[in-house]
């Protein structure tokens, strides 16, 4: 995968999720959650954020389980295009280790959103950005 992302400041110790044996996730993996405390990485807009991969995820090693960053202060990337964000905006997944402004109330509400960005980023230009996750970011 690219674009991992890269934690800033840990607020709290990593909680252990369910994954496939089979999948491989790379350590700054942005992922998605399933029932059953299920996760995998996201990959697409509408995917239900719960954290980011702690450690590295070795495809058919035999876990089935994944430590996940649920707070912090992370570093990640923005889509090629996105909206206008500003430091303080909720942002949302829109891609595979990808954020964009969480852009109506709808998904604000939806479980979408990864944090609250902590810089601002003009429209269409390509950037990483620290964002709060976790504790006090929506």
């Amino acid at each position: 995968m690219a674009n991992e992302v890269t934690l800033i400041t840990k607020f709290s110790d990593a909680v252990d999720f369910v994954c496939a044996d089979g999948t491989g996730i790379e350590k700054g993996t942005i992922l998605k959650i399933a029932d059953g405390r299920v996760v995998a990485a996201s990959s697409a807009d509408g995917d239900f954020f719960i954290g980011i991969a702690a450690r590295e995820k070795i495809a058919s090693d035999g876990r089935t389980s994944i430590s996940v960053y649920l707070d912090g202060i992370f570093d990640i990337k923005t889509v090629a295009s996105p909206a206008a964000i500003a430091a303080g905006e909720p942002v949302k997944i829109a891609g595979a280790n990808l954020i964009d402004a969480a852009d109506d109330d709808t998904i604000e509400n939806a479980g979408e959103v990864v944090g609250k960005a902590l810089e601002t980023v003009s429209a269409t230009t390509q950037e990483t950005i620290n964002v709060l996750i976790g504790r006090g970011a929506i």
